[in-house]
């Protein structure tokens, strides 16, 4: 057994919660009790009986709203669950403070099997597409496709812009970042992040902006907020340090679902450069790379990512019964325009 995997333990059922975050029209938002960790689960009751699970996994800083777009995009041909990892959106601190890689890879193993939904169709951005990629590699039997969003490789080059936020993880930068923004206001911390997860960040509506400003304020008040954002940065740097067996690209090549590989040309957190060495990495991928996305190609080019992962279940033999028109049939727009 990995060390990553743990047993199957019995779930506690999937209970509405009081509307603390934001749910978007047709969204359904529960928490599920696991030992040692609560995990807050997005949902989109599916269109009908039938239809393959799925499960999304949000990047560092980030939440299962990430995924809200690309969700509403694939009614009808996926079931979809989004999860917020331990620390983040509304899922509290694990109970031992383990945000590494592995420990956020252990909780989503966890929930996939307690609850049962296994093998699902996983998708992952940024840090959820390393939490994603070692899920796949030591539990093959819980993956049927695997989508990554711009993931968190290990590059031997990281691009300037992306140093800062692998800074973060270093001891007392969160307090010296808190001291130098102190006068910032949320709204401008929130262009900020924009700036540097967008590719064009003019594409977020005025709305959008609104609720990322009113998430931002909600999650500046947990106290655990910074120590969720510091040891995950942290994590995150120590997994790309690991060699042998646990190092990402090792278990990028042992993973054997299919796999649709997403790059932004205009990414200042993951080098675009790294494609073409994710697409030779995993043994059954496909790469669609978008030059004008940046970090968070979900978000910014639903169409074209949800285009693409019907046309993965398609060829992998893995589509469910798809719906005439509306937001899950074919008529997406491709990706030609362009986590």
């Amino acid at each position: 057994m990995s060390s990553t995997e743990l047993p199957s333990v019995p779930a506690t059922s999937v209970l509405p919660k009081a509307a603390a975050v934001r749910v978007a029209e047709g969204e359904r938002l529960g928490s599920v009790g696991l030992p040692g960790v609560t995990l807050s689960i997005r949902s989109r009751p599916p269109a009908r009986a039938g239809l393959p699970p799925a499960l999304y996994v949000h990047g560092l800083g980030g939440s299962s709203q990430n995924w809200s777009s690309l969700m509403e995009r694939l009614d009808g041909v996926v079931d979809s669950e989004a999860v917020d990892l331990p620390g983040f959106g509304d899922s509290p601190p694990p109970d031992d403070g383990d945000y590494s890689v592995t420990g956020h890879a252990r909780a989503v193993i966890r929930y996939l099997d307690a609850s049962g939904r296994g093998p699902v169709h996983l998708l992952g951005n940024s840090l959820g597409g390393a939490v994603a990629t070692r899920v796949s590699a030591v539990r093959p039997d819980l993956v049927r496709t695997l989508t990554l969003v711009s993931p968190a490789l290990p590059e031997l080059r990281v691009q300037r812009t992306a140093v800062p936020t692998a800074l973060l993880g270093a001891p007392g930068a969160a307090a010296l970042f808190t001291r130098v923004t102190k006068e910032w206001t949320v709204e401008q911390r929130v262009r900020g992040v924009l700036g540097l997860c967008y590719g064009d960040p003019a594409r977020v509506t005025p709305e959008a902006f609104g609720h990322a400003v009113e998430e931002l304020e909600r999650r500046l008040q947990l106290p655990y907020f910074w120590d969720a954002m510091t040891r995950s940065a942290r994590g995150l740097v120590n997994a790309y340090t690991l060699g042998g067996q646990h190092g990402l690209w090792r278990q990028a090549e042992r993973v054997l679902a299919p796999t649709l590989l997403i790059y932004g040309g205009r990414d200042q957190l993951v080098g675009y450069r790294m494609a073409q060495r994710a697409a030779r990495s995993f043994c059954d991928s496909r790469l669609l790379t978008l030059p004008d996305a940046g970090h968070v190609a979900m978000m910014e080019y639903p169409e074209a990512v949800a285009e693409a992962f019907r046309e993965l279940l398609a060829d992998s033999g893995e589509s469910g019964p798809v719906a005439d028109g509306g937001p899950g049939g074919r008529g997406a727009t491709g990706a030609s325009a362009g986590s």
